[in-house]
C-alpha cells in the first residue's frame, strides 16, 4: 500500500478540518481527492506530505510512518502545493538544479534537462521564474515534484491557472506518470478527474462521503459533477 490514512483528524483551534478521515492508495492508482473550498483536502494533503501534523490519526507512506519517518516519507513523496512556492529570481533550469541537488539526484544536468522536456518547459527554460506565465510557473512545480523520480505524487490544484491546451499536456503527463507511480490529486476540473482518475474520494466538511471508481459514479448515465453537487451541499 502507497498511502494508508487511519483515523486522521486535525483541528484549527475550535475548528475540526478532519474529523476521523482514512483511506488507502494502492501502487499505481491516480486518485482523486474532492470537495469543495474548506472542506479539508489541501490540510490532508500537507498531513500525508509531513508539511502538518495531525491532532490524531496515523498515516503511511510506502510503509513509513509520517510521523516516525518523516525523511524516509519525503524522500519518497513528490509534492506540489496549490500555492505554488517557487524561487522567482532564480533561473528554471537554475532552480531545478538546486531542487535536484537538495534530494541528491545522480546526473543531475541530465535528469533536469529529462523534467524540461517532460513537462514542456524547453522554450521558457532560460528565463528567470518571474518572467514565466502562471500555466508555466506550474509546470516548473511539477517538475520539480517529480524530479527526484518519487513512488508517490501529492498534486494540488496541478492544472490551476493552465489553458486547455497546457491542460490537456500537463493531464497526459500525470496519466503517463501514474502508470508507475500512486497519485493523489485535487482538481476542481471534472473533466479532469474521469480522463486522469481511475477513482475518486469525495470529503464535505473534513469528512469521506464517497470512495469509490469512477464507474460507480457515473453508472446509470449520472455526470460526476452532478453527483459530486449532491453530496457536499
Amino acid at each position: 500500500m502507497s498511502i494508508l490514512v487511519e483515523n486522521v483528524s486535525k483541528l484549527y483551534g475550535q475548528q475540526k478540518a478532519l474529523n476521523q478521515v482514512g483511506f488507502e492508495v494502492g501502487k499505481a492508482e491516480i486518485v482523486g481527492f474532492l470537495g469543495p473550498n474548506g472542506a479539508g483536502k489541501s490540510t490532508m494533503m500537507k498531513i500525508i506530505t509531513g508539511y502538518i501534523p495531525p491532532n490524531s490519526g496515523k498515516i503511511y507512506v510506502c510503509g513509513y510512518s509520517v510521523l516516525e519517518n518523516p525523511f524516509e516519507v519525503k524522500k519518497r513523496v513528490g509534492y506540489l502545493p496549490e500555492k505554488n512556492p517557487l524561487y522567482m529570481d532564480m533561473y528554471v533550469r537554475e532552480y531545478l538544479t538546486f531542487v535536484a541537488q537538495i534530494h541528491k539526484v545522480k546526473e543531475v544536468e541530465k535528469r533536469v534537462e529529462e523534467m524540461i522536456q517532460l513537462v514542456g518547459l524547453g522554450s521558457e527554460s532560460h528565463k528567470k521564474i518571474h518572467q514565466l506565465s502562471k500555466g508555466y510557473k506550474q509546470r516548473v512545480g511539477l517538475a520539480q515534484s517529480i524530479i527526484h523520480d518519487p513512488e508517490v505524487l501529492i498534486l494540488d490544484e496541478p492544472t490551476s491557472g493552465l489553458d486547455p491546451n497546457q491542460i490537456k499536456e500537463i493531464r497526459d503527463v500525470i496519466v503517463s506518470i501514474g502508470k508507475q507511480k500512486t497519485v493523489l490529486l485535487s482538481t476542481h476540473i471534472m473533466q479532469e478527474v474521469e480522463a486522469m482518475c481511475s477513482r475518486v474520494i469525495i470529503v464535505r466538511k473534513g469528512e469521506i462521503v464517497a470512495d469509490g471508481a469512477i464507474e460507480e459514479y457515473t453508472r446509470n448515465g449520472k455526470k460526476l459533477e452532478d453527483v459530486f453537487s449532491e453530496l457536499t451541499k
